[in-house]
């Protein structure tokens, strides 16, 4: 595995335990092929990393954006986002020169990787939070993804693009859209949805998440572009 000092360099603190950072970069597919390794995959710390990055961004919205629970529900869901994760952690902690991943994997779509970097991201708060505490977690937090609240909110990407588009829907073509699973793959805990929104037998846009809602919203938004660009 690649030495971690540049990457603990970049996450700000030094690990106590690094096996527990090794963990939260261990891809379940890394397994098959080396059933000797010490170490189990990511999932859990996954998990745990999801429910800390969800209560450090809540605090921070509660505390500083005087607005309604709807609202701060957008904002919450538009920053903790699988996009966003994977954008920083590609982009900011470049954490893919750190993942073990089987062979197959490696060489997986750029969708699948999109999912992993996200997952990594947040299997890596729940290491620096069981290593480092609550407040180390949250200081990492607020440096990478709190910090990027005012993008958000100067691009709209908070908006309920399922409500904006059934306005234009309804307006534009006098229907209401719906919204249609065009596969779904992935086990219970690791599902991975593909959603097209139709406006009548037109299909308007397609989005992919980790959720039928994220997908939703993120179909929603691709026929906001479209409508917008027609």
């Amino acid at each position: 595995m690649k030495d971690l000092s540049s990457l603990e360099k970049t996450i700000g603190y030094e690990f106590k335990n690094q096996d527990l950072l090794k963990q939260s970069l261990t891809h379940r597919s890394y397994l098959n092929e080396h059933k000797n390794w010490h170490l189990d995959h990511n999932e859990r710390l996954e998990f745990l990393g999801d429910a800390v990055l969800e209560l450090v961004v809540t605090d921070h919205l509660y505390e500083h954006y005087q607005l309604p629970e709807g609202e701060l529900t957008n904002l919450r869901a538009a920053v903790v986002r699988g996009e966003m994760l994977s954008r920083v952690a590609d982009e900011e902690l470049n954490l893919d020169a750190y993942l073990l991943l089987s062979r197959g994997e490696q060489k997986g779509s750029p969708k699948a990787r999109y999912y992993i970097l996200a997952n990594a991201f947040e299997a890596v708060v729940g290491a620096l939070y069981l290593d480092r505490g609550y407040e180390a977690a949250g200081d990492f937090i607020t440096r990478f993804i709190v910090s990027k609240l005012p993008e958000v909110v100067e691009k709209g990407l908070h908006i309920d693009s399922k409500s904006r588009f059934q306005e234009l829907a309804q307006e534009k073509y006098r229907v209401t859209p719906n919204y249609e699973v065009l596969k779904e793959e992935g086990l219970d805990h690791d599902k991975h949805f593909v959603i097209g929104v139709f406006a009548g037998d037109e299909k308007m846009g397609e989005g992919e998440g980790s959720s039928k809602q994220e997908a939703q919203q993120e179909a929603a938004r691709q026929a906001l572009k479209k409508i917008e660009s027609s």
